[in-house]
């Protein structure tokens, strides 16, 4: 109840931040993304689905407001497209509504053998300003194990290769997966998210 009364405060409060945004370059087809399945809609890289809105420059508060009526549309959709929604809010500069969003995004910890949660940890922390409890975040995620049984692809001088859309190249990521992106975070400590998330303030 409290997360659907969170969504519900969200998507009262960003039509008035959307008005700032110039309408026509984040025009899009609502019924038409709202149709798509969650494949076409959130993982179509790089530009496809919800990403066609996400990837132009101010447009991001407009894809947030897409995603969030796509799971309002579809309640079963994966944790993946509620942390989008939070990322494309704090891309907006709308730390505080993105909170819920990443807080939705959470995984059974027995099903996060890579350490997710501590990586949405870390991203809620940097948001709301507290840098402690950032860097206990990431140390927690620095710490998770690799487990070779738990399905996930080896481990090679520590990277991990995921798989991506079809026809497409693996994603090579450092073990464990977000750890880049938490370093980036906790050394860009201050600054905007967008800037903050970029690969400029991400340790070599």
């Amino acid at each position: 109840m409290r997360t659907l009364l969170m969504i519900g405060l969200c998507l009262l409060v960003l039509p008035e931040a959307f008005a700032q945004v110039s309408g026509d370059k984040c025009a899009y087809d609502e019924e038409a993304m709202l149709a798509l399945d969650e494949a076409a809609f959130d993982q179509d890289l790089p530009d496809g689905g919800w990403r066609k809105i996400g990837n132009i420059p101010g447009c991001e508060a407009a894809a947030a407001e897409l995603i969030a009526a796509y799971r309002t549309r579809h309640p079963d959709s994966s944790s993946t497209v509620a942390w989008h929604e939070g990322q494309m809010l704090a891309s907006a500069g709308m730390n505080e509504l993105a909170i819920p969003a990443l807080e939705a995004a959470r995984m059974d910890p027995a099903l996060d053998p890579a350490g997710w949660n501590h990586y949405v940890d870390a991203t809620i922390a940097f948001l709301a300003g507290d840098r402690e409890a950032l860097e206990q975040a990431r140390d927690r995620l620095a710490a998770v194990p690799f487990d070779g049984t738990s399905g996930l692809p080896p481990l090679v001088d520590g990277f991990i290769e995921l798989p991506t859309q079809p026809g497409q190249p693996p994603l090579r990521m450092r073990w464990p997966p977000n750890i880049e992106v938490v370093e980036g975070l906790l050394n860009c400590f201050g600054k905007s998210y967008n800037d903050a998330y970029g690969t400029a303030c991400r340790s070599d």
